[in-house]
């Protein structure tokens, strides 16, 4: 059985999703931790449950959503893992910071893994399947799984809404149309955890969604 914590963190309520199975192997999606309460609540999340962390998984490199980065992989020696393209194409988190006018300072953690369309990411007993959902951001992905029934969109579908696309290399025709063709052609009850803001269902989306 799979299960989901959520934690919701940072100036931008990032929402970064713990996820493990019974095995207590897990991987860790959009790690924003910025704080040090923030961290520790993480932190001792983990070792509480005894989840042995496998993977440091990002859906796009967007500074908000990589605040914790290198705090995981100080603490768990755990690289990212991400879409060439969003290394490629994006500037550095301390440029991102810089120029949204964030006094804080960031390091870019190293890739370990480029993750493609279609890769399956395992821990434990579990995979999720790798979708490439560009638009918000060139190398955007989501994470699914089949079994359980959920999808870790980052920030290209909200409930109501999808992703803003005026940043580095976004583009709404592309991201609507990877939304249409790899999102809602997803089970109509499949749950969808955003990258900010509540979760909702691929079939709420494709009825009430005003963007799609």
């Amino acid at each position: 059985m799979i299960h989901i914590k959520p934690f919701e963190f940072n100036y931008f309520s990032v929402n970064t999703y713990l996820v493990y199975d019974d095995t207590k192997e897990g991987v860790l999606i959009d790690c924003g931790c910025m704080w040090r309460e923030e961290e520790k609540e993480l932190i001792d999340f983990i070792e509480e449950n005894g989840i042995e962390l496998k993977h440091l998984l990002c859906t796009h490199l967007h500074v908000d959503h990589i605040l914790g980065n290198e705090f995981i992989y100080q603490t768990y020696g755990l690289s990212l893992e991400a879409h060439r393209a969003e290394v490629e194409a994006l500037p550095s988190a301390q440029k991102q910071a810089d120029m949204l006018g964030l006094p804080i300072q960031v390091t870019d953690i190293p890739v370990k893994h480029f993750i493609v369309g279609n890769d399956l990411i395992r821990f434990g007993d579990s995979e999720l399947k790798a979708l490439l959902v560009p638009g918000h951001s060139p190398g955007s992905l989501a994470f699914y799984n089949q079994q359980t029934g959920f999808v870790v969109v980052g920030d290209t579908l909200f409930e109501r809404s999808i992703g803003r696309t005026d940043l580095w290399g976004g583009n709404q025709e592309v991201l609507v149309a990877a939304i249409k063709d790899k999102l809602l052609s997803l089970p109509d009850e499949t749950i969808v955890y955003p990258g900010h803001g509540p979760e909702t269902r691929v079939v709420n989306e494709i009825l009430s969604n005003p963007y799609l």
